[in-house]
């Protein structure tokens, strides 16, 4: 993908479509497992460790082992044998169409403060594709190594508890370097599944804080995705909001109390015919995209192609589009390190908030968020001023579902916002 193109449109163009491993010489691990036993086995760079060793019994053998593994290389063989494991992802450049989500999908990975993007649309319309084929654009953030909350070895309000106590005691932190993560929310999700789980036992007869971190640990500083987000069950919601409003979560038992850091990017995907969103949700979501069924026959007949070739052989049909995705990646690492430099004048910022004011937008959101996108799209596009192109592009996306309406009508399609920005504006 050579560029973004901004649109004065509802609708955001994407122009130019289809957009040390640890090695020790001869040292090796063996593990022989008790018999009558199960076992388990992980290799990381030729060392066998067993699973979970409080649950298995091995006797072990050790041979010309070299030297240690710290860590931070503990760390990055995980990640390299996981990304080995998993499943092909559809290329985010190979996605036909629906330039608007992935605008808006592409601008919260720039800008995480945005405050994530909501999905609606018809079923089958490639919404938890296109969000999922995102994984391969996610750039690289240091974290340390071994931590269960993604920690940033710099920023104190995105740090583990650990991580604190160690930089107190004046610890030197392993650093690793490691993608964005994304987690699945499942709806079936159990409360303690999601918000992690204290070992009251182990409270109570060590009188140690035993902490089981949950999917919002795992999402610190990463990307949340919920699909079908208006079917969530409420007390799954209300945890949502009490994350997605302070950036902590908080988990309470028998009068034991744990805390933290939950930054994420919430990303939620749904179908309107199947039930609204709370609205207190739906304000969370810094910006809402609406995606639509294809009606061009030629254009879907080209996305039954490429779905069926994707099908057949994943590896051949990503190889196929990986300079597009490479051109991709590049685009967005440099526009989250020239992000900082953009600027908006002021009297840019008065129109936003006098088209805010005079819609009735509810709050301060509509106006920050307005102003975060367009700076981001001015990023993306490799400009360092904002113009008024840039905020007509994401102006409806940042704002449609934040209008008053009747709670019989569905969320407006845009044009009230683009009439009234046009009004002001012009």
């Amino acid at each position: 993908m050579a560029g973004i193109v901004g649109t004065s449109s509802t609708a955001a163009i994407l122009a130019s479509r289809p957009f040390s491993s640890y090695s020790s010489k001869n040292s090796f691990l063996c593990l022989h497992p008790t018999p009558g036993l199960s076992s388990g086995r992980k290799f990381y760079g030729g060392i066998g460790v067993p699973l979970k060793k409080e649950r298995f019994q091995f006797h072990v053998s050790i041979s010309n082992v070299a030297t240690d593994i710290s860590p931070a290389q503990e760390q990055v063989q995980k990640l390299a044998a996981s990304k080995e494991n998993q499943r092909p992802v559809y290329p985010f450049a190979a996605i036909v169409g629906q330039d608007e989500m992935k605008l808006c999908l592409l601008l919260n990975v720039i800008d995480p403060k945005i405050g994530g993007v909501m999905i609606m649309g018809d079923r089958g319309t490639g919404k938890s594709t296109t969000v999922r084929s995102l994984v391969d654009l996610l750039p690289e953030i240091k974290v340390v190594a071994g931590d269960s909350f993604n920690s940033d070895p710099e920023d104190a309000e995105v740090q583990g508890p650990e991580v604190r106590d160690k930089i107190m005691k004046g610890e030197e932190l392993p650093v690793v370097l490691t993608k964005i993560n994304m987690v699945d929310l499942p709806l079936g999700a159990t409360e303690d599944r999601v918000c992690g789980t204290i070992d009251i036992e182990k409270a109570l007869t060590e009188g140690v804080k035993a902490f089981e971190p949950g999917l919002l640990a795992k999402a610190n500083r990463g990307i949340l995705y919920v699909d079908e987000v208006n079917l969530l069950d409420d007390h799954l919601v209300d945890v949502l909001l009490d994350s997605a409003a302070s950036g902590w979560n908080t988990v309470e038992r028998e009068g034991i109390s744990i805390s933290h850091p939950a930054r994420f990017i919430l990303i939620g995907s749904g179908n309107p015919e199947e039930g609204e969103l709370r609205p207190q949700l739906l304000d969370r979501f810094g910006m809402h995209a609406q995606v639509g069924t294809v009606k061009d026959a030629e254009l879907r007949v080209k996305i039954v192609e490429e779905r069926a070739r994707f099908d057949r052989n994943p590896k051949e049909f990503r190889e196929s589009y990986k300079v597009e995705q490479e051109k991709l990646q590049e685009q967005i690492s440099a526009a989250r390190s020239f992000l900082s430099s953009v600027t908006i004048d002021h009297d840019l910022r008065v129109k936003i908030s006098k088209v805010c004011a005079e819609l009735n937008v509810d709050g301060l959101r509509g106006d920050i968020v307005t102003n975060r996108a367009a700076r981001a799209l001015a990023a993306l596009k490799g400009r360092d001023k904002v113009t008024a192109e840039d905020i007509a592009t994401v102006i409806p996306n940042c704002l449609r579902h934040r209008l008053r309406k009747d709670p019989l009508e569905s969320i407006d399609s845009g044009l009230l916002v683009i009439e009234k920005f046009y009004e002001v504006f012009s």
